[in-house]
């Protein structure tokens, strides 16, 4: 028989595989290099075979069943449907979400000349040791001083902690199954701190804790203590949790649509942390991420911070995809063979999903320069994107033009990170509809997406990835984009009146013969030891 807990979890298994069989129902397939339609499919749009879906809250567990009924539907994705699987990359093993935030987090302390891994910091953070994103985010500085942390059963309290001895039993928990707050060793905690129930009637205050957050209260109710928390004044609030907790104050929490926190919710300028790192998905709303920024804080955007568990996914499904042919060629003999080699290739997956959080995060710091100098070409970009039908400037929160001239900084990061995406997807499109991604360069960009081993092993298999072009197109955007920033090929374009496709082989020709990658390599080993404002001068200069 089951427990209460096995039969919920018996029967959100059984919806799941209705929705995978549903979604598989209606998509395209592959084989023999040929895409086919399902039968009784009547489709308005074109041929497309490639649908992944994503382990989120309350589904991670289920990849492997997703896969199953991939190959029940002999998808031509095979396993690479789910990623993370038992035969894939887990993410909270590699702490690769976590991971590439961090490196974020990293560039906004770097830019106010703290060195996070070297440098004791504070930390109030929202989630436990238990999860992917928080627990592995607390165990990447033995700096770190977690002053508190909440998540939906306990609200954790050390005013004064020690930062080895609580990284250590950090550890102790992120090790240990299925821990929460009420594990954490309490003879460890500083005086004046402790573990609470998160809804209790009545927490103590001691005086300690009343000295840190700036408030008389001897005593608060759960809620009450949560919002006092979310508006500590620290180093860095660290968003490893599920929920919406700041929104702007205009927005109403009807706005937010996330009932189950409404009680706790505060907006953007009432935030004292100095740095956001998000983690967590959709713990700001974008308005209240703007008000912040406005307020100097320095924050990006959930999708900027926490997009390596994305992007490693990608690789892995990528892989999958080249070593399921590399199978059909008789090159990799079995399945064990092919998750052997998949594994090997951890290490240069991880580094290149890092690459990514470094200069995708660069990128923004550069352009908030170009910005502050020059807000009338960002503006100008919003206005060009919203013409050819790619951005939607009030679904994106972005301000008219008007009021970004009158602000003395111009856009601020979180909506020059909708820009920075936006941007990328115009050369991506561009590209893809273009010739360039068959010439020789284009095809070196592609060499440069495998691994090593792979590139060494198996060169003359490269070029018949299915997904090629696409995977070409990505590399030369975020190469380019990530480099020169939103506005630069759109600038260029313009002042000669020509494609904006048309700029990609001037840039990278150019790039080449001045060496551009050996100099930013130079640039970038120079993190903490130039300061970051001299440093950018150098990479805005090349």
């Amino acid at each position: 028989p089951f427990t209460e807990r096995e039969e919920g979890l018996e029967l959100s298994k059984r919806a799941y595989e209705t929705l995978m069989r549903g979604l598989l129902d209606l998509t395209d397939n592959r084989k023999d290099g040929e895409i086919i339609t399902p039968e009784n499919i009547i489709r308005y749009d074109e041929q497309d075979s490639y649908l992944v879906v994503a382990a989120d809250k309350g589904t991670a567990h289920l990849s492997d069943t997703a896969n199953a009924i991939s190959a029940e539907y002999n998808f031509w994705l095979d396993d690479g449907f789910a990623s993370g699987g038992s035969q894939g990359y887990d993410h909270k093993e590699l702490g690769i979400t976590a991971w590439g935030a961090w490196v974020c987090v990293q560039r906004h302390f770097r830019e106010m000349g703290i060195d996070i891994q070297t440098e004791p910091f504070t930390v109030m953070g929202i989630g436990d040791m238990g999860g992917d994103v928080f627990g592995n985010g607390m165990l990447l500085s033995e700096q770190i001083k977690l002053c508190a942390a909440f998540n939906h059963m306990h609200i954790f309290l050390d005013p004064n902690p020690d930062p080895a001895k609580s990284f250590a039993e950090r550890k102790r928990l992120f090790e240990r199954p299925r821990s929460s707050w009420n594990d954490y060793n309490k003879e460890l905690i500083s005086s004046g701190g402790g573990v609470f129930e998160r809804h209790a009637k009545e927490i103590p205050l001691s005086p300690e804790v009343q000295k840190w957050l700036g408030v008389r209260h001897t005593s608060v109710d759960g809620d009450t203590l949560v919002r006092m928390l979310l508006q500590a004044p620290t180093d860095l609030l660290w968003n490893g949790g599920i929920g919406t907790y700041v929104k702007h104050s205009q927005e109403s929490n009807t706005d937010v649509g996330d009932r189950a926190n409404d009680n706790v919710r505060i907006d953007g300028n009432k935030l004292r942390a100095r740095v956001i790192g998000e983690g967590g998905n959709l713990g700001f709303t974008q308005m209240g991420r703007i008000e912040y920024a406005l307020n100097g804080g320095r924050i990006n955007t959930d999708a900027v911070d926490n997009s390596g568990g994305v992007d490693c996914s990608d690789h892995e499904v990528n892989l999958k995809i080249f070593m399921q042919y590399l199978k059909e060629q008789g090159q990799i003999k079995s399945e064990e063979e092919r998750n052997t080699q998949l594994q090997s290739l951890t290490t240069e997956v991880c580094d290149a999903v890092l690459h990514n959080n470094y200069t995708q995060s660069m990128a923004l710091s550069l352009d908030k320069i170009r910005n502050n100098e020059e807000a009338e070409v960002f503006s100008d970009l919003a206005t060009r994107l919203e013409e050819i039908g790619l951005l939607n400037s009030t679904s994106e929160a972005l301000p008219k033009t008007k009021d970004v001239l009158e602000r003395k900084e111009g856009y601020t990061r979180p909506e020059l990170a909708i820009l920075l995406a936006y941007s990328k997807m115009s050369m991506y499109n561009g590209l893809l509809e273009s010739d360039y991604l068959d010439s020789d360069i284009a095809l070196e960009f592609l060499g440069e997406y495998y691994p090593q081993k792979l590139h060494t092993n198996y060169a003359e298999y490269l070029n018949d990835h299915p997904l090629r072009r696409e995977i070409i197109a990505t590399m030369i955007t975020n190469h380019i984009v990530d480099q020169s920033g939103a506005t630069t090929c759109f600038r260029l374009a313009r002042r000669h009146n020509i494609e904006l496709i048309d700029i990609v082989p001037q840039y990278l020709t150019y790039d080449r013969i001045l060496n551009g990658e050996g100099l930013r390599a130079k640039l970038y080993a120079l993190d903490n030891k130039m300061p970051a404002e001299e440093q950018y001068t150098q990479l805005l200069g090349l």
